[in-house]
């Protein structure tokens, strides 16, 4: 598995799948098996009983995870890669397609 290059709260577009071209800001990311969790994107139905927790049950909509290769970081609007350089001995991440230092 390659080192993975988004971070949580990146705002990524979804490039294939059924929710292809929407974009979101990235809930969470699961490394160890590749899959990232994105705000409004691949939505399931889930039934739950009601606990302590939630109280009334019923049926909850949230986001499944998708896996990490089908989304892309968005920088400016547009799509690009994410590439590391080390700027004051620090490494930091930047677009590739512009060379902008992203954080």
């Amino acid at each position: 598995m390659s080192a993975v290059r988004i971070k949580k709260n990146d705002l990524v577009r979804v490039i294939a799948g059924k929710d292809k071209d929407k974009e979101g800001k990235v809930l969470s990311i699961d490394a160890k098996n590749g899959k990232v969790i994105v705000e409004g994107v691949n939505m399931i139905t889930k039934h739950a009983k009601p606990s302590a927790a939630n109280q009334q049950g019923g049926i909850i909509h949230r986001e499944a995870p998708i896996d990490i290769s089908n989304v892309m970081y968005v920088y400016k609007g547009k799509t690009t890669k994410i590439g590391y350089t080390f700027k004051d001995d620090k490494k930091v991440r930047v677009a590739k397609s512009t060379g902008d230092v992203i954080d």
